[in-house]
């Protein structure tokens, strides 16, 4: 199997994507009234977030969002996950306590130097 077919299938980013999944339904719900699926615009951002995770250069050793050097996001779609994330963090651990614990001990982890590619 290539590389590129393995690439978002780990644990650590079907972890991250479950993460992003429980937050963005948290703010979809209380912030747009969704109340089984999620709106359009945050479909749409849940799924822009799982093809960043998909491609993340750090995949298995990939540290939290705010702790990482790398910037996957655009800057507009940056600004809407952090809008997400300011609302759905203090949320998570009596919603989704699993979750955030998780995420937590995910904190805790180094941040991991990206290697330079040589041409």
């Amino acid at each position: 199997m290539n590389r590129q077919r393995r690439r978002g299938t780990g644990r650590r980013i079907r972890q991250e994507k479950r993460i992003i999944d429980a937050m963005l339904h948290l703010y979809c719900r209380d912030t747009h009234g969704a109340q089984k699926s999620l709106c359009p615009d945050c479909a749409r951002l849940q799924d822009y977030a799982h093809r960043r995770l998909d491609i993340c250069p750090f995949q298995e050793q990939k540290p939290v969002c705010n702790r990482c050097t790398v910037h996957c996001y655009s800057a507009a779609r940056r600004a809407e996950i952090q809008a997400v994330m300011r609302y759905a963090g203090p949320r998570m651990p009596r919603r989704h306590p699993w979750l955030a614990l998780l995420h937590l001990l995910d904190k805790l982890r180094p941040s991991p130097k990206l290697a330079r590619v040589t041409r």
